[in-house]
């Protein structure tokens, strides 16, 4: 499901409003409010990017002086939901009633400063322009939440470093200041989280090795593995680090659409393309390129792909002059791209132009000695992100996720984590937050079951002894050591339960990770 951005149209007239609702609809969540009371109630209630907010706020005429106009309450909303986007609709910049002198921008600009409005919008309105100013609020709101984000993961990473704390004079000094938190964030012994002795150390190595030189690098792994994340830190630590970087993914598109993308368009070139577009590869003009999943491109894509890494030439779609770019190609694939070489679906020549350089990055499942820093790194983020907090995980929580095979790699335990922080109660995230496939991995009949029956040994009695321990620990966990609740499940009775824990000693190891999940803050 697409989240809209979310836009709250504050006017007194119902015939303006519905003309909006109307323009806006498809594109954002629209919310309306012809009432103060209204408005500052959405504003608490829903995650508002934007508001377009008239300067008339009521029917009483020119004479405002009693009421209050949009400049005092974008002003107020600016108090107290700085984040909001905030655009000011009025029937004229020269018109008398707002106040304002036009021969006199001061009066504007006094308005600007106090209500920090982003930008005017002048009745009547064009809808083109009125979309167009939108979507440039919404891209504004998205890039200062992600500056904001990483000046907060700065500061917390490096406590003596004085990159945050020096205010720029200039726009250069903001621009020095900016790449400085980004390449911060992407730092090797930050985002590369690993144990010590961890499989990820060749990694670090290989990248630091093949960072500074100005050669392709293909990137291979499961999906999850952290590829994009490796291809931004060797952007970040090349030469090129000053230009921009952008990414990519070739296996979401057909053709066409892809060719538009990386190479361009110009005006008419299809349906649709009613203006010319600079493709990624201008867009990154020095800088990197980062193509994911390019083991999925067409063959027919591939011949277009090579033509521009020997000559360094694009030709946007449409175009008949050729464009020289001056790029790094970075480029990602789940596949293994020396076997589609042989197999005749990916051209061999291609190969060998995007990896001169090769890393791959293992599975988590290889390196489950890092899945405890990795979450507990993961779970730093999402309590600031969600605004949520809690002391950490139970033992018994981390003994599941490491035993756990994670297919997803990353992301997957990326998506548990969440889960675990927004569902939980407590200070520590116990065991029984964690999914049923990941606190009981085999379940009944399913192929990892099989695999797990294959690698058991022993009688058919230690076998089912192994089977029995685990039904009975995932059960327990899942009802958070109610024994009667657990006894009730498996048919049971409180003595049979009991008997079977202290056969297979569970009782103790249980009672030390409720003990662990029940313990008090710090």
């Amino acid at each position: 499901m697409i989240t809209l951005p979310t836009v709250l149209i504050f006017d007194h007239e119902a015939d303006s409003i519905a003309s909006l609702q109307r323009l806006l609809g498809d594109d954002f969540d629209v919310h309306c409010a012809t009432q103060i009371d209204q408005a500052r109630a959405i504003l608490q209630r829903e995650w508002v990017h934007i508001i377009l907010c008239d300067q008339r706020l009521s029917d009483s005429g020119p004479d405002l002086d009693s009421a209050l106009d949009g400049v005092e309450f974008l002003a107020d909303v600016r108090r107290q939901w700085p984040e909001v986007i905030r655009l000011l609709i009025a029937d004229s910049l020269h018109s008398n009633w707002l106040g304002w002198d036009s021969a006199d921008p001061s009066a504007i600009s006094d308005a600007v400063e106090k209500a920090g409005i982003y930008q005017f919008v002048s009745k009547p309105w064009q809808a083109k322009d009125l979309l167009l100013t939108l979507n440039n609020a919404v891209q504004l709101f998205e890039l200062r939440r992600r500056n904001e984000q990483l000046a907060i993961e700065l500061k917390l990473r490096s406590e003596t470093s004085s990159v945050d704390m020096v205010k720029p004079n200039t726009l250069r000094d903001e621009l020095k200041i900016k790449r400085a938190v980004v390449q911060a964030r992407y730092e090797w012994d930050q985002s590369i989280v690993r144990s010590p002795g961890s499989k990820m150390d060749q990694v670090y190595d290989l990248i630091q090795q093949v960072a500074p030189f100005d050669v392709n690098v293909v990137l291979t792994g499961e999906s999850g593995t952290g590829k994009e994340l490796c291809a931004q830190a060797l952007h970040f630590y090349s030469l090129r680090q000053s230009r921009p970087f952008v990414a990519e993914n070739c296996g979401a598109l057909p053709d066409e659409l892809l060719e538009s993308e990386l190479f361009g368009y110009k005006r008419g070139a299809f349906t649709g393309a009613v203006e010319d577009r600079t493709g990624l590869f201008e867009q990154a003009q020095g800088g990197t390129v980062f193509l994911d999943e390019i083991g999925d491109v067409s063959p027919s894509f591939q011949v277009k792909l090579l033509r521009v890494l020997q000559e360094g030439e694009i030709r946007p779609l449409g175009g008949s002059e050729q464009r020289r770019v001056d790029v790094r190609v970075i480029a990602a694939t789940n596949r293994d791209l020396e076997t589609e070489v042989q197999a005749g679906r990916f051209r061999m020549d291609l190969y060998y132009r995007l990896a001169t350089f090769e890393v791959h990055l293992p599975a988590l499942r290889e390196r489950r000695e890092d899945i405890v820093p990795i979450a507990y790194r993961i779970l730093e983020q999402a309590m600031l992100k969600l605004g949520k907090r809690v002391r950490g995980f139970s033992k018994e929580a981390l003994q599941c996720m490491q035993v756990y095979h994670w297919p997803g790699n990353v992301r997957e335990l990326q998506n548990e984590v969440k889960r675990m922080l927004v569902m939980s109660h407590d200070n520590e995230l116990g065991a029984d937050l964690l999914s049923t496939h990941i606190l009981f991995p085999a379940s009944a009949g399913s192929a990892t079951e099989v695999e797990n029956l294959q690698r058991l040994d022993g009688s058919l009695k230690e076998r089912v002894e192994i089977l029995e321990t685990r039904i009975l620990k995932e059960t327990l966990i899942r009802h958070r050591w109610n024994k009667t609740r657990a006894a009730e499940e498996l048919g049971l009775s409180r003595v049979g339960l009991r008997n079977k824990l202290e056969r297979y000693e569970l009782d103790k190891r249980l009672n030390a990770g409720r003990a662990s999940a029940s313990g008090s803050a710090p």
